[in-house]
């Protein structure tokens, strides 16, 4: 009887770590980063290769460096001259340590902004470009929503923990994406050293971004830490001649976190084109039409593409389009779905599409 007993419990125990194995590998399958907020979006497309928490709004301290470039580009003269105030060397936190009353070119100051996290080079951007950081942040605000960063809001330049001062690590992603639009920032972000006399700088700079050395191919962007932030991270990494961009908000581990969404990304997907400019991807009557209407790709579609997955397209027309249509008009769209939803949308160009007579139109004859 005992022995029996013995006997169950043992096919008990053994059935239980082998659920407990399968439970494992299932878990291992599925990527777990150690972060509050996480992201993975290829820079061009803005498919999202690994998300957690992507939406939700959160402080980003320092990382909000990256709109403070941006409009900085936009709206300043790299070769103009901004003076330091008294503001800018009070600002607390990180600092490059410039002096009050240096002037400092704005191609400079960006340097000291990007490689060395600089608040008081924040400062003296704001008040050289805008007037004041009340001016500037609103500057920054108007070019998220251009962008499309609708969960950000922007108060200072530095990121310093500031109530209304927040972001997403969606939007995040996609700033930093329009931001590697520009020459000048990937040069600044992708550098690890800079001599003063390259560009007959006050000083030398060093980036302290060391992710630069610690992943192939990674070629920005910047760091980020504050109290209530915590320690975050954004990354570009080129993978076979295509930027993705990472981003780790509130996470301790943040180089290790980066590196594991790397080499995530790298193993699953594989850069496909699904659409060729060009191609006809739909033909069809059209109200008033008197010849069919054609649409074609407007440009390549190039995305990454998750290895043993199915991908569609579907194309979508409004159905009050009417004739008449103008060669390369932007008609409709197309959706490229995976996993039954759409991943990437981009518009399509239309043939010259004439309209029936009104006498026709008048008799229902099309």
């Amino acid at each position: 009887m005992k022995a029996n007993k013995f006997n169950t419990f043992v096919c008990i125990l053994m059935t239980l770590i082998m659920l407990s194995n399968i439970s494992i590998k299932a878990q291992d399958k599925k990527l777990y980063i150690d972060a509050k907020c996480a992201i993975a979006m290829d820079s061009k497309s803005k498919v999202v290769l690994y998300e957690k928490n992507s939406n939700t709004i959160v402080p980003m301290a320092s990382t909000t460096k990256i709109m403070t470039a941006l409009v900085a580009m936009k709206y300043g003269k790299l070769d103009e001259k901004f003076n330091v105030s008294k503001n800018a060397v009070s600002i607390r936190g990180s600092k490059v340590g410039y002096k009050c009353g240096e002037k400092i070119t704005l191609r400079e100051l960006l340097y000291g902004l990007m490689f060395r996290s600089g608040n008081d080079a924040a400062i003296t951007i704001a008040e050289g470009i805008a007037g004041n950081v009340e001016k500037f942040s609103k500057l920054m605000n108007e070019y998220a929503l251009e962008i499309g960063a609708f969960n950000t809001h922007f108060i200072t330049p530095h990121g310093l923990d500031k109530e209304f001062h927040y972001c997403t690590a969606y939007d995040l992603a996609l700033i930093t994406s329009k931001a590697k639009e520009d020459k000048l920032f990937n040069d600044i972000v992708g550098t690890k050293d800079i001599a003063a006399d390259k560009y007959d700088f006050t000083r030398s700079y060093h980036n302290i971004n060391r992710i630069l050395n610690e992943i192939p191919g990674a070629n920005g962007v910047k760091t980020g830490y504050t109290g209530k932030a915590g320690k975050c991270l954004v990354t570009s990494v080129n993978i076979n001649g295509n930027d993705v961009v990472f981003v780790v908000l509130n996470s301790t581990p943040r180089w290790a976190e980066t590196k594991k969404m790397y080499n995530y990304v790298s193993k699953n997907y594989t850069y496909k084109k699904i659409i060729s400019k060009g191609d006809k991807v739909y033909e069809g009557s059209v109200k008033y039409g008197k010849n069919k209407l054609q649409l074609y790709a407007y440009r390549d579609i190039v995305i990454p593409c998750k290895n043993n997955e199915t991908y569609s397209t579907k194309v979508t027309i409004s159905p009050e389009l009417k004739a008449p249509l103008n060669k390369n008009q932007r008609v409709g769209r197309i959706d490229v779905i995976a996993a039954g939803k759409s991943i990437y949308t981009d518009y399509l160009i239309s043939n010259s599409v004439k309209s029936t007579s009104y006498i026709k139109r008048t008799w229902g004859r099309n």
